[in-house]
């Protein structure tokens, strides 16, 4: 199973193979928790993004077509469970990007959180300041922080992103430009020793 592709796999899913299924799970678990991960900013709901995901690629493996990227057709199922979730979020409660982070709950799926060696982010910023980038990601109004996610965190080409989100390059590029502002803006308020920390103002981030 180890050598056959994603869309081998998947054709192998179609036909009720469930080591097939397994594999893909195996190789793209961590990626796509990573992935919920950044766009929710919360471990809990992330896990289950990502397991919700992978139902969902079992469930409808029939509507997948092998002429698609299978990696862009589980990204657009994260991607839209993700939104779906902020959207949840949105119309329960406002939170603010200081509320400290979900600590989890010990009665989660049962998916793994990915690891956690330290990564190249991690270890060139150094654990506060990658904390605090990733607050400025999540505070980003969804469409910017999808680009955001995918590009700079994820390394999705342009190509492949516009694909997912289903628009063209160039939008995805100005999101993406767009949100890079956004958060170096959030960022030399907050590490400047000068400036006063304050929120952005609102129409910033509209």
């Amino acid at each position: 199973m180890q050598t056959e592709t994603p869309q081998e796999l998947m054709r192998l899913v179609q036909t009720g193979n469930e080591e097939a299924f397994s594999e893909l799970v195996r190789r793209f678990k961590e990626p796509i928790t990573a992935f919920a991960l950044r766009m929710l900013n919360d471990p809990q709901k992330a896990l289950d993004v990502a397991q919700e995901t992978f139902v969902n690629v079992y469930v409808h493996a029939q509507s997948y077509r092998p002429v698609a990227s299978f990696q862009g057709w589980l990204y657009r199922i994260a991607h839209n469970l993700a939104i779906n979730e902020l959207r949840r979020r949105k119309r329960e409660q406002t939170v603010s990007i200081d509320a400290p982070l979900d600590p989890g709950r010990p009665d989660g799926p049962r998916f793994e959180p990915p690891d956690a060696a330290p990564t190249v982010e991690e270890s060139i910023l150094g654990r506060e300041r990658m904390e605090v980038v990733r607050r400025c990601v999540a505070s980003l109004p969804a469409k910017y922080r999808s680009a955001i996610v995918m590009k700079d965190m994820q390394g999705l080409t342009f190509e492949e992103i516009a694909v997912i989100l289903d628009c063209p390059e160039s939008t995805v590029k100005s999101r993406v430009m767009r949100g890079r502002r956004m958060i170096r803006s959030r960022l030399e308020a907050i590490m400047s020793p000068t400036t006063p920390r304050r929120h952005p103002a609102r129409q910033e981030w509209s």
